[in-house]
């Protein structure tokens, strides 16, 4: 019988009682090179019970959840799968006993269609691929997510390829089920349908590991919390939702005290949405304006139009947040201000100059600071040392007779290290090694430093970070508005977006649904845009 499909709606999740671990860790340790990554990390997983893991970005939560799946071998401690002793070698050896995962990075075949991707390994011998694309729909309709099924993955935004792992994941019926940031790129509705899947699963004896950053998630379905520090467990918790501030205590490692439930949110990046924002920017005068779009339209490799005749502006010391499910046009959006792709119609200016079609190299000139949303693909160079990578746009202060100065580049990065909280060995380290969220930190770092920076487009900026340094990132964000800097915040965090953002544009279909300023009363309004409501036949 299908878990998914039959358990009862709205059912909550928790451990079932009397009942022995799904999965036992004990004393797991892994080790890359110098590199502790896991130390003596303990663990029980329940049937029923809805498991979130916490920590900081580099704390280990990934490494343990590879471990589990057979990606590392652990060096010291030990595993037992419903009381068996459980060695995986590799991910087949999970699969086999019923563990599943959804990783951080995506594990697709591009040149694939997103029906073939989610049938690859579900039979052996002839496929009947009729009723296996039943089966999928079944699981889609369970989420309340729509896909392209006939769509190569290639093609997808990234948001779309995060749902394909997902659904893929979830077919599996698995007995433990690992997540790790699932949400991260889907409509609130859709974060409801996702944990209320995972609340009915494990109803069903399921257990799920749940790696997430997100308060809301952790307070509506943990029924336990393990947070780790520097791979090691800091603390736990049998009732998450009610504990909620010394977990986050034990997250970040300092001090959570504060006056007002309120006020600690706001410091682990929960930010109000009482801040007082800029006077309203549609009554200012036009020399303000330093990002104009007029009617830019962008179309796919197969000339479908993903974003359609957008116009907007951003003025000096303004944040204009995008809002939206991702693959309706934000990406592209993205992508043609960054240079990076070219636009079928309309034009764009930064400070009254036209940049429509300039390269990336031509914008950092013109003052254009850029994150993009896939920062492996195209926001740094893996192979490439930290200071490297944190000095690209720097370069020519470094240079002396055509010689690069090493020495002051080193202390550059130290410094720009600090300031930006990168964790790393050192500023010789191989960005490659560095965990996803300090990845971000060091592409956020040179692109806020550029000289001059006038237009900021930050695209996804605190995806994959934790909630410390999602605070640090709108830090640093607001500081550069403060200072005058127009920026476009593309993200798929409203809530985020109704902390930071001074208005907000939202996208459906590539078209521009509406635009209100952040107020907690135009939330409704805002989430019946982004999905669709009020679109023109």
């Amino acid at each position: 019988m299908n878990a998914l499909a039959s358990a009862a709606s709205g059912a909550s999740a928790g451990p079932l009682a009397s009942a022995a671990p799904i999965l036992s860790l004990a004393g797991i340790g892994k080790r890359f090179g110098t590199f502790q990554a896991l130390d003596d990390v303990s663990l029980d997983l329940m049937p029923g019970d809805v498991h979130c893991l916490l920590g900081e970005n580099g704390a280990g939560k990934s490494t343990l959840c590879n471990v589990i799946f057979g990606v590392h071998q652990p060096d010291a401690g030990t595993m037992h799968v419903n009381g068996a002793p459980y060695h995986p070698r590799s991910p087949a050896d999970a699969l086999s006993n019923a563990i599943a995962m959804v990783h951080q990075h995506f594990s697709l075949v591009d040149d694939a269609t997103v029906l073939d991707n989610l049938l690859l390994g579900q039979a052996r011998g002839w496929l009947n691929r009729a009723a296996h694309a039943k089966r999928v729909r079944e699981v889609l309709d369970s989420v309340g997510l729509d896909l392209p099924l006939n769509v190569r993955v290639a093609d997808l935004s990234v948001g779309e390829r995060q749902r394909v792992e997902i659904v893929k994941c979830l077919m599996r019926e698995p007995q433990l089920l690992l997540l790790d940031e699932p949400t991260a790129v889907l409509l609130p509705a859709q974060i409801d349908a996702l944990l209320d899947t995972c609340a009915r699963v494990a109803q069903r004896g399921c257990a799920v590991v749940l790696v997430t950053h997100k308060l809301k998630e952790i307070s509506r379905i943990a029924s336990h919390a393990t947070v780790l520090q520097s791979g090691r467990v800091v603390a736990r918790s049998a009732s998450p939702a009610t504990e909620i501030d010394r977990l986050v205590h034990a997250m970040i490692h300092r001090a959570t005290a504060s006056d007002s439930p309120d006020d600690h949110l706001d410091a682990v990046g929960k930010l109000s949405l009482d801040q007082p924002v800029h006077a309203s920017p549609y009554s200012r005068p036009l020399g303000d304006e330093v990002l104009q779009v007029d009617g830019l339209s962008a179309r796919d490799a197969d000339g479908a139009t993903r974003l359609a005749e957008c116009t907007l502006v951003v003025n000096r010391g303004e944040i204009v947040g995008i809002a939206g499910v991702e693959g309706n046009g934000q990406s592209e959006l993205g992508a043609v201000l960054a240079g990076m792709m070219p636009a079928a119609s309309g034009r764009f200016f930064v400070a009254g100059q036209d940049m429509t079609g300039a390269t990336p190299r031509e914008l950092t000139r013109a003052g254009v600071g850029i994150v993009p949303e896939d920062r492996h693909a195209v926001g740094c160079v893996t192979g490439m040392s930290l200071t490297d990578n944190l000095l690209l746009n720097h370069l020519d202060a470094y240079t002396r007779g055509g010689f690069l100065r090493r020495r002051a580049m080193r202390e550059a990065a130290r410094e720009l290290m600090t300031r930006f909280d990168v964790r790393a060995s050192g500023p010789d380290a191989l960005l490659g090694g560095l965990s996803g969220g300090n990845q971000q930190k060091a592409v956020l770092a040179r692109e806020l430093t550029l000289d001059p920076l006038l237009f900021l487009l930050a695209a996804q900026p605190t995806r994959g970070l934790d909630v410390g340094a999602v605070a640090a990132v709108y830090s640093h964000i607001r500081a550069a508005r403060d200072r005058g800097v127009g920026v476009l915040l593309i993200s798929s965090e409203l809530d985020e977006l109704l902390s930071v953002a001074d208005r907000i544009v939202v996208l459906y279909r590539g078209r521009i649904m509406g635009s209100c300023t952040p107020d907690a009363a135009n939330r409704g309004r805002i989430g019946a845009w982004m999905a669709g409501a009020g679109e023109s036949a």
